[in-house]
């Protein structure tokens, strides 16, 4: 069984940067990790996914050229995926959520967990 545990959050003024960090234990590369956030009063969103060996990188249009995501997977059974987030906006305020399954396809092109695990959550605030 997975467990996800996000890092990383903050309060950042707007045209700055963060970087998240989700922490996997007993990750494979099997299964497909993704960044979802959910702002006050709007339904959750995916917002970025890294899958399989060759770590293949998917965004929503939103975040495309503003947000990067990244695998470090050197030790065998655990694995750290980061969200590099530049350019910020106060659009981008949201609580930050990694999720992994093995439905890979689902989750990355679809942003859809199905038999999927969760973290829980980490704030960001895009504000002056």
């Amino acid at each position: 069984q997975l467990q996800l545990v996000e890092s990383g959050g903050g309060l950042v003024q707007p045209g700055g940067s963060l970087t998240l960090s989700c922490a996997v234990s007993g990750f494979t590369l099997n299964y497909a990790i993704a960044w979802f956030r959910q702002a006050p009063g709007k339904e959750r969103e995916g917002v970025s996914c890294i899958s399989g060996p060759a770590a293949d990188e998917y965004y929503a249009d939103s975040v495309k050229g503003r947000f990067t995501i990244s695998r470090d997977n050197s030790n065998n059974s655990n694995s750290t995926v980061y969200l590099q987030m530049n350019s910020l906006k106060p659009e981008d305020t949201a609580v930050y959520y990694c999720a992994a399954s093995q439905l890979r396809f689902s989750l990355c092109i679809h942003f859809r967990v199905s038999e999927g695990y969760w973290g829980q959550g980490t704030q960001v605030t895009v504000s002056s």
